[in-house]
């Protein structure tokens, strides 16, 4: 199926994620392989491309939020057609009034304003004032909100 316009997300680079090689911290895997604790736990039969990763949203998300004040059956029509599945944009956009969430955390350390539909039928945020506060981020980690990056109040 040829696209009219460009997708919106991206694969990311899964060796680069905070992978640290030829580092051995503790007991080699080799020793824990073929034990009998090992076979029979149910985590290593997770398949590896279970979960979110492996692609980033990041072009979705500013693209919901360059649609605040847009009918929303417009914008869910389109970005449906430019995604590889549906979930991501409910990740941010809220339905229901139970759902909404003023601040939307989307990966490790980026954060987005939380978006929801009003009863006319349009796109809007939940609190536009809301900002992540400075403890969301790990020491020595980059915060980032709606796609730029927030100064730390307290850097050590």
């Amino acid at each position: 199926m040829k696209r009219d316009k460009e997708v919106l997300y991206r694969k990311e680079n899964k060796a680069s994620l905070s992978t640290k090689h030829h580092v051995s911290r503790g007991g080699d895997f080799r020793h824990q392989r073929n034990t009998k604790e090992f076979l029979n736990d149910e985590r290593t039969h997770i398949g590896m491309n279970s979960g979110r990763y492996g692609y980033d949203y990041k072009p979705l998300f500013m693209f919901l939020l360059s649609k605040v004040g847009k009918k929303w059956a417009d914008v869910y029509s389109e970005a449906k057609t430019r995604l590889d599945k549906e979930d991501p944009i409910f990740w941010m956009i809220a339905l229901n009034n139970s759902d909404k969430k003023e601040i939307v955390r989307c990966g490790q350390s980026s954060y987005y304003s939380g978006l929801y539909v009003n009863d006319n039928g349009l796109i809007q945020i939940v609190n536009p004032d809301a900002i992540p506060p400075d403890s969301y981020a790990y020491p020595g980690e980059t915060l980032s909100f709606n796609g730029k990056v927030v100064p730390r109040l307290n850097s050590e």
